[in-house]
């Protein structure tokens, strides 16, 4: 349950709704505010190892495509900085000709070929390439703006190429049919195969085939080092050909003032590779906040398995720099989708299929007073933990039913 929280892109849900979600609680939440005060500290006390060196990111990133088949990165996951790189790295007039393929998290293998269709310029309505995105096993997508305009961006691309530069997209996540899903069992089969799905893809269609791509995926999917993670999966047969870029995740917030950041003096955007450097050196925990999770006996634990106890080093290459920390912003949800009454029902009720029992899920008066809160405060803010006790009184309780005589 751990490893699908930060591989399954739940931190959308974690960060957007942590306030009244006991859902991301249950799925082990991430418990934020702890970590931060533990990351700074640490940060303070751990720092070994030589400075990273930042380099420019576009021509850094294209670059590691002369020695490396795939670049990993994150793709965003509404998070507008990073989404705003991506779309710029990949309107460079040279990606096409360092890059096959773009690899996407927020794409549904059902509808490869209408994908396909699309990319290479055919008349594809967009209500039917649409469901490419919209209709994958994470609610994350399907209200990304991003995705809506990635797409179109790659077909344009492509549609002043000749045909042998044409890049190909590739949908990562499982073919699940929601019109087929009648119940949290159905949408579990594809949910636990997510990582699977985008191993598989890349290597049927990247790997096997020597092709080069660009993976974009939320950084649990595109780790080294974690048995869970696609990138780690495909590594046991295709080992060194994958360069991976993290993102700084928590790490460097809340600070007093801009200057007082490592990274002020960096160009933004920048990429620092950290192999032997002090950012290398910390563990994962000042970057991505330890699950919460309640045991057996009902005791409250903030911690990563033993595997992921290990340094950044070990799981990424790099880092992507996009600014400062406290001053990321959000994406906004676009209009055409929050004004679609019948796809936000669709999106609600695809909640309540994966939701676990006794979980409510937020009405279509919550979700839409989350889209004006989010546009009256577009700066990324890292909420306070829901508070525990409610959960851990549940707990207590379910175990006195379990122990008391029939």
């Amino acid at each position: 349950m751990v490893d699908e929280t930060y591989s399954g892109g739940r931190l959308e849900s974690a960060v957007r709704r942590a306030a009244h979600s006991c859902w991301a609680v249950f799925f082990f939440l991430l418990a934020v505010l702890p970590s931060i005060g533990l990351a700074q500290t640490s940060q303070q006390s751990k720092l070994t190892g030589s400075n990273p060196t930042p380099e420019a990111a576009t021509p850094a990133i294209l670059a590691a495509f002369d020695k490396y088949q795939v670049v990993a990165m994150p793709e965003g996951h509404r998070l507008k900085d990073v989404d705003d790189f991506v779309l710029s790295l990949i309107r460079n007039p040279a990606f096409p000709e360092k890059v096959n393929d773009i690899a996407v998290e927020c794409g549904n293998s059902l509808y490869q070929p209408i994908l396909d269709r699309y990319i290479a310029g055919e008349d594809v309505p967009f209500t039917e390439v649409r469901k490419v995105w919209r209709n994958t096993t994470v609610t994350m997508c399907g209200m990304s703006g991003f995705f809506e305009q990635l797409f179109p961006l790659v077909r344009a691309i492509n549609q002043k190429l000749p045909a042998g530069k044409r890049v190909r997209v590739l949908a990562g996540d499982p073919p699940i049919d929601w019109d087929q899903v009648k119940n949290s069992q159905d949408a579990g089969v594809f949910l636990s195969k997510r990582d699977v799905s985008i191993a598989s893809v890349m290597e049927k269609e990247v790997l096997s085939k020597h092709r080069k791509a660009l993976m974009l995926f939320g950084t649990g999917h595109i780790m080294h080092g974690f048995d869970l993670s696609a990138v780690s999966m495909y590594e046991k047969d295709y080992p060194n050909v994958t360069f991976v870029i993290g993102d700084l995740g928590i790490f460097d917030t809340d600070l007093p003032t801009l200057s007082s950041s490592p990274f002020a003096a960096w160009p933004n955007p920048s990429l620092a590779r950290i192999n032997g450097t002090w950012l290398g050196a910390l563990h994962l925990d000042h970057f991505i906040p330890p699950p919460t999770l309640i045991d057996k006996d009902c005791i409250v634990h903030s911690e990563f398995p033993e595997r992921l106890q290990k340094s950044m080093e070990d799981f990424v290459d790099a880092f992507l720099y996009v600014g400062p920390q406290d001053l990321r912003l959000w994406e906004q949800t676009p209009a055409d989708i929050a004004l679609d009454a019948d796809y936000m029902k669709e999106l609600q009720n695809r909640e309540s299929l994966q939701a676990l029992p006794g979980v409510t899920v937020p009405s279509q008066s919550e979700l839409n007073q989350e889209i004006v809160d989010g546009a009256r405060n577009p700066m990324f803010v890292i909420p306070k933990p829901p508070d525990m006790k409610p959960f851990v009184q549940t707990c207590l309780e379910h175990q006195s039913h379990s122990k008391s005589p029939q």
